[in-house]
């Protein structure tokens, strides 16, 4: 008897967002999607602009329109599609059943409140607990997140902590109320490599105490690998590429993630060796025809002009499906694009 799947916590489909402008309309994510599945951590990776954020922003309803206007698709949570609920309902799901952190702490926190009082806001607002009662859970909140003193940081306010300090208050206040999911976006932003490494291994526990779902939004593969079960490679509004980590890591199979690779410093390289993804993303206003990668694609071939890729499942039998939109890769599904990228010579 085979067994059913699972179905997601979450499911994006086909989602496109625009932004009316005085100078025209931005496309910022076309088409993109993507499932979470409980209890795992999904990575969403790609450069500035790519739309990674702005998917985030649409899943919480916090969009601002006009000028943004969600022109089509289906964003889903435990069933129910978010797109069609109204405000009220958003307000009971966002920061109790789906909480964020944000990608700045200190223009994320406000700076005429208590640690404390922003803290115990969600606390009172969705698990209706007093003054009191919401004090001591913020205070346990900041005991969970690992922060020294808490019950003294109550009385703070932003700008009297540490950048490190600021990212455990952001945690404390997404967690406040045991979220499903968790979307965090670049929660390791700005913060050193010692500090990076304690909030990474600080979301793992709590997701393990919790049981819930990660989005982890960011453009550092090395978080990506210590961190992610499966991956989604953004780039200009769309989904290019998706797969378990470990097989993106050990094959990628678009020559976007493979430029991404490339573009790491490694430990045993030569000084030079590093090459750089040629061009910028595309102007959000003005796409490229087709494939939207095409422009800095080394395998750009006639056809990646004029039709625009779809997605494919790859994967041979017995491995995780791995999906990606390139031309090249359907005519050659074996290719090291790695190897024949950093070659730079494709056949």
């Amino acid at each position: 008897m085979t067994s059913v799947p699972e179905e997601p916590l979450l499911r994006i489909e086909n989602l496109s967002v625009r932004f009316r402008t005085s100078n025209g309309v931005v496309r910022a994510v076309d088409g993109a999607g993507y499932d979470v599945r409980r209890g795992e951590t999904l990575a969403v990776v790609g450069e500035s602009g790519c739309g990674k954020s702005v998917t985030a922003m649409a899943v919480l309803g916090l969009l601002p329109t006009p000028p943004a206007e969600v022109a089509s698709g289906r964003i889903e949570f435990e069933g129910e599609d978010l797109l069609q609920a109204s405000p009220a309902r958003l307000r009971e799901i966002r920061g109790n059943r789906i909480s964020m952190i944000f990608q700045e702490p200190m223009t994320s926190l406000n700076p005429v409140f208590t640690v404390g009082d922003q803290i115990m806001e969600g606390l009172r607002l969705h698990r209706g607990l007093s003054r009191e009662e919401a004090r001591r859970e913020a205070s346990h909140l900041l005991e969970l997140v690992r922060m020294p003193a808490p019950e003294q940081r109550l009385d703070e306010y932003p700008h009297q902590l540490s950048g490190g300090m600021r990212q455990r208050v952001m945690i404390a206040i997404a967690l406040a109320c045991r979220p499903r999911l968790l979307i965090a976006d670049e929660p390791t932003t700005a913060l050193d490599v010692t500090v990076q490494a304690q909030i990474l291994e600080l979301l793992r526990e709590l997701q393990r105490e919790l049981g819930m779902s990660i989005v982890l939004i960011t453009h550092d593969l090395g978080v990506v690998a210590e961190t992610a079960e499966r991956v989604v490679v953004m780039y200009a509004g769309t989904v290019v590429e998706r797969a378990t980590a470990l097989s993106l890591f050990d094959k990628p199979r678009h020559p976007y993630t493979a430029g991404l690779f490339l573009s790491l410093p490694s430990l045993g390289a030569e000084s030079g060796s590093l090459r750089p993804i040629e061009g910028s993303v595309p102007d959000a206003m003005n796409l490229p025809s087709g494939c939207r990668v095409h422009p800095r694609c080394p395998f750009a071939m006639p056809v990646c002009s004029e039709r625009d890729p779809v997605l494919t499942r790859r994967e041979a039998a017995g491995e995780p499906p791995h999906e990606s939109a390139c031309f090249y890769v359907d005519q050659q599904p074996d290719a090291d694009l790695v190897a024949l990228t950093r070659e730079g010579a494709p056949p």
